[in-house]
């Protein structure tokens, strides 16, 4: 089908080649032949009279044109979807879908657990697709390669709708035979003690209770840095270290682990955790189903 003489096969060819920025990755993303894609890159090429993708190297690099063509390309194929996905309504009991959510390991364990159960018993056939954060998250939400993101809501867009879902607080946890902390810990003590703490992706991005102390002036001594939630009580079991995470994460691995959370005498944060998805899909029935499902199981978390 042609549209002002492009054909618009050729507009899945160019997102996945500016994406991509290599004929190679491109035609195995397309599940295509190398030699189809190159057909379809010079067909661009002679459209736009443009050559849209050079060579430098090893590397492809876009053109000014091209590159100002990522964002409309990418837009018309969501667009496109979401006018597929339209339906009068969404039927969980009935629907085979599948919706990817990326978000950190704290929240897959306060939530996707409440979550998972519900949608055995209500959506059968639905699934979930959790991945790790990347270090641009916002790319793939806005490339439609993740449905929702859930993260801290200061961290949040503001290129697509979003919504808030539930607050924590951060409270400090140390192992229960540590003797050298009682109930409480003050400021002073909290400063002099070996840290756990987590940092994220290949660029190591510091979680948000790190953020906060750096902003205040405070260098913690650390020990140990964990690249997910998960692992941070596990560092804490048999030493006399402490770390600083989410109310809801110390009480569940509390049930498990030894460790016990410390009242602490000076402040810390509040998280405020949002949910986030395309603008393009904002009016999809499926999409509003789940998103009152992440809505329902996020009101019984109480941090």
């Amino acid at each position: 089908m042609r549209f002002k003489r492009l054909d618009l096969n050729l507009v899945v060819a160019l997102d996945a080649l500016l994406a991509e920025r290599s004929v190679t990755r491109a035609g195995q993303r397309l599940n295509i032949s190398q030699t189809t894609l190159s057909d379809a890159l010079g067909r661009l090429r002679d459209y736009f009279n443009d050559e849209l993708l050079i060579q430098v190297g090893r590397k492809m690099v876009p053109t000014p044109l091209g590159e100002s063509l990522v964002g409309p390309a990418r837009n018309m194929l969501l667009q496109a979807e979401a006018m597929v996905n339209t339906k009068p309504s969404f039927d969980p009991g009935a629907a085979v879908r599948s919706f990817t959510l990326m978000m950190s390991d704290y929240i897959s364990t306060v939530l996707i657990s409440k979550v998972a159960p519900a949608l055995s018993r209500i959506a059968p056939h639905v699934t979930l697709d959790v991945l790790p954060h990347s270090s641009v998250p916002w790319e793939s939400l806005a490339r439609g390669e993740t449905d929702f993101l859930i993260m801290p809501q200061a961290y949040l867009s503001s290129d697509h709708p979003s919504e808030p879902l539930f607050d924590d607080s951060f409270v400090c946890i140390v192992a229960t035979d540590n003797e050298l902390v009682g109930d409480t810990i003050d400021l002073e003590q909290f400063m002099r003690m070996g840290h756990v703490l987590t940092r994220f992706g290949n660029n190591r991005t510091p979680s948000i209770d790190e953020w906060f102390f750096k902003r205040f002036g405070n260098e913690r001594r650390i020990e140990m840095i964990t690249m997910g939630f998960y692992a941070v009580p596990q560092a804490i079991v048999g030493t006399n270290r402490i770390a600083t995470i989410q109310r809801t994460l110390a009480d569940y691995y509390a049930t498990m682990l030894p460790i016990r959370v410390v009242d602490h005498l000076f402040e810390l944060p509040t998280i405020s955790t949002g949910l986030q998805w395309n603008r393009f899909a904002d009016s999809d029935p499926g999409m509003a189903w789940m998103r009152s499902v992440l809505r329902e199981h996020s009101a019984t978390i109480h941090g």
